[in-house]
């Protein structure tokens, strides 16, 4: 964009900040705000696609746009039961995998076996620098037999606080040191049959401290600009679903706004 589009494209985002438009309240039309702005409307289109890209606006129909309003909520529904469980019965068990039989029962559903996997908890970090770069490693998987990029992570010992994993397996996989974390999220990543809590943090800025200690985990370490995770998204080259949804909350992030984890 132009010096002239760029003005007004700062100028709607302080409108929007500032509160002149208020959450749920639609924009004036492209009309009214060329004139106001002194910007042709070829060029005001731009600015506005921008805005909606980056959420900070939502367009309604062709050319109607609208402030999100963030503070609507779904609302759950409270008439439903959940399941009953009646007992469980491990069939195998070691330090790394448990699988069990839970005897379970719906409601309004005859009571049946379900199996159960149930693994460890687990931390992973994304950690960003100040040329908007994430820190990941490129290693290769045997289970899905490919190479692909990761963050840093691993198990959550027992006992110990998921930050101070995510801070350790970063520093043991890289050889970096994050300044600060941040707890983003905690997740099942198959809700269905596997219980493995997956806790997310986010930070900016880490200390190159030594090489990494962890050979078994270890791979090869880059800083990646986040410009190019959609690509590696897109040709299948992210592995785990940690590293998706860290990823994910840092680019939706980055496109509401700035925030604690992603402001410089």
């Amino acid at each position: 964009m132009g010096p002239k589009s760029e003005r007004v494209y700062r100028t709607i985002r302080e409108w929007i900040a500032a509160g002149k438009y208020s959450p749920g309240s639609k924009l004036p039309s492209e009309r009214t705000l060329s004139e106001e702005l002194s910007i042709g409307r070829t060029a005001l289109r731009q600015v506005l696609a921008k805005l909606v890209n980056e959420r900070v606006i939502e367009v309604h129909g062709r050319s109607s746009y609208r402030v999100p309003d963030r503070s609507v909520t779904t609302q759950a529904p409270g008439d439903l039961e959940p399941w009953q469980i009646h007992g469980e019965r491990t069939l195998y068990d070691n330090r790394w995998v448990k699988l069990s039989l839970v005897d379970v029962e719906p409601p309004g559903v005859e009571r049946f076996e379900h199996h159960v996997v149930r693994l460890h908890h687990v931390a992973i970090a994304a950690v960003i620098d100040d040329q908007d770069r994430v820190l990941m490693l490129w290693r290769y998987r045997f289970v899905p037999a490919s190479f692909g990029w990761e963050l840093p992570g691993g198990i959550v010992d027992e006992g110990e606080d998921p930050a101070a994993t995510a801070l350790r397996e970063v520093e043991e996989e890289t050889g970096w040191r994050p300044d600060a974390l941040e707890h983003v999220v905690t997740y099942q990543p198959m809700v269905g049959m596997v219980d493995s809590p997956h806790e997310i943090f986010v930070g900016r800025g880490a200390k190159h401290v030594g090489d990494p200690t962890d050979l078994e985990e270890s791979g090869h370490v880059a800083w990646v600009p986040l410009a190019d995770i959609p690509g590696l998204m897109e040709r299948g080259e992210l592995m785990g679903s940690g590293t998706l949804v860290a990823l994910l909350h840092v680019l939706a992030s980055r496109a509401a706004g700035p925030s604690p984890t992603t402001a410089a």
